[in-house]
């Protein structure tokens, strides 16, 4: 705008001049004063002329060093994503770009109290899982309680964050990899497969994979990070199965930092029912050794295909309803030698179960469900005793402190100030869900 202001001002001056000139001439004819006149304007134009063509020179070569520039930007910042890609680092994304990708945010994978999982396809074509994280207190802390888990944190065993995205004082967005067969609480408890949650009946080699899996990507967490990440809240939908039936742990939403010199941290009761280790209950801090405990309880419930606590209601009489904590099932079959009775029935009609596996799983996961942390194993020493790396003894008499709770469950169902089995989750309340958590679940990153 500014050059062609210039030449229109230049081009009037020099219009003027000419103009200026053949006036003289007409009125001055040859005179002296005419060719002082005539000679001064000339000069002028002249100098007009000299300027155009400098500014046009130095306005081309301008046009060429801007040319070059953003090529050499646009060739900088191709790779610098390639590089932060490639590194893993997770990159900003424009709210526009997940709007798009998102569909303006239609297809819904799945809900819970402060955030939706999307499913969402890049402009590159890569699918991704865009997760929505609603509030501000709550919203934020999650937010950045996922980010310092997850975004430093490269392993084959744990979700990758690919990018965020953050509006002033509006949601914040973590995109995550989309992860196709869903969660582990599809494929270990019977439920009907529909289009949107695929499921069935994993195999028991499988399951034992997955196992190891999941330990592993928890003894990274514990042991391999520059800081040592909890992630407090482990259990089947938190666990994603991908297209090859590798395990990924996902949500880090209650994840927690400690130093390596911390033993312990307090922090406030959250997660969920059933996975809870006792010293949580008993507000004495999380260590690593809450982690192992929820790990364990997953492992049970992978051996026997159903929730570690259940209910049956007869009618609608509170009275007669009964109580069932696998892990005592398995503790009695076990003492009675009759172990197989307590894994799930579809594998044992289908046969091919290695009974050597499925009492070697058994132990683990006793040693893991300790109530005295101390006497659980690390999650390194997990990992060698699935492999089969070194022997397994069998676990000490523990006291099942849940048999008591449900117990005292049992005795008032009027939910006023008595302790309940409500207190394992962060809202106390009278009806106990076998699976419900205070937690938003990460599985809907899978294609459920």
């Amino acid at each position: 705008m500014e050059d062609k202001k210039a030449n229109i001002i230049a081009v009037t001056i020099i219009i003027s001049l000419i103009i200026f000139i053949i006036v003289a001439r007409v009125s001055l004819k040859l005179s002296r004063a005419f060719f002082l006149i005539a000679g001064a304007d000339i000069a002028v134009i002249l100098a007009v002329f000299v300027c155009l063509v400098i500014r046009g020179r130095y306005h081309r070569r301008r046009k060429l060093l801007e040319k070059k520039l953003v090529s050499e930007g646009r060739e900088l910042r191709i790779e610098y994503s390639f590089l932060r890609k490639v590194a893993g680092v997770p990159i900003k994304f424009r709210h526009k770009e997940l709007e798009d990708a998102t569909d303006n945010f239609r297809a819904l994978l799945g809900q819970g109290a402060s955030a939706s999982v999307f499913k969402g396809i890049l402009s590159d074509g890569t699918s991704v899982a865009v997760k929505r994280i609603e509030g501000e207190e709550h919203g934020e802390k999650e937010f950045r309680s996922e980010v310092a888990a997850i975004a430093s944190v490269q392993h084959v065993n744990l979700v990758r964050l690919m990018g965020y995205c953050c509006l002033p004082g509006g949601p914040r967005f973590l995109v995550y990899e989309f992860i196709p067969n869903g969660s582990l609480d599809c494929w270990i408890f019977s439920r009907r497969e529909t289009r949107s949650r695929p499921g069935g009946c994993l195999s028991w080699d499988l399951r034992y994979r997955v196992a190891i899996d999941v330990a592993k990507a928890l003894s990274y967490l514990h042991h391999d990070c520059r800081s040592r990440i909890l992630h407090l809240d482990v259990k089947p939908e938190n666990i994603l199965l991908d297209e090859n039936f590798r395990a990924i742990v996902a949500d880090f939403g209650l994840s927690k930092l400690i130093g390596k010199d911390e033993s312990r941290v307090i922090t406030t009761i959250r997660g969920t029912r059933g996975y809870l280790a006792p010293e949580w209950l008993l507000e004495r801090g999380v260590s690593e050794k809450s982690d192992i405990y929820s790990y364990g309880m997953v492992l049970l419930e992978m051996i026997g295909g159903r929730r570690n606590v259940s209910v049956i209601e007869n009618g609608t009489d509170r009275s007669q309803r009964k109580w069932h904590y696998f892990p005592k099932i398995v503790r009695d079959k076990l003492r009675e030698g009759k172990l197989m009775e307590a894994v799930d029935h579809r594998l044992v009609e289908a046969e091919g179960i290695d009974e050597r596996q499925v009492k070697r799983m058994v132990y683990v996961a006793l040693w893991c469900i300790q109530e005295r942390a101390k006497l659980r194993p690390s999650m390194a020493q997990v990992v060698e005793m699935l492999e089969g790396r070194v022997p397994v003894d069998e676990p000490p008499e523990t006291q099942m402190l849940v048999v008591d709770l449900l117990s005292i469950d049992e005795e008032d169902s009027s939910c006023p100030d008595r302790p309940r089995i409500g207190v394992m989750g962060s809202h106390a309340d009278c009806n106990l869900p076998s699976s419900s958590s205070s937690s938003f679940s990460m599985s809907v990153l899978s294609g459920r």
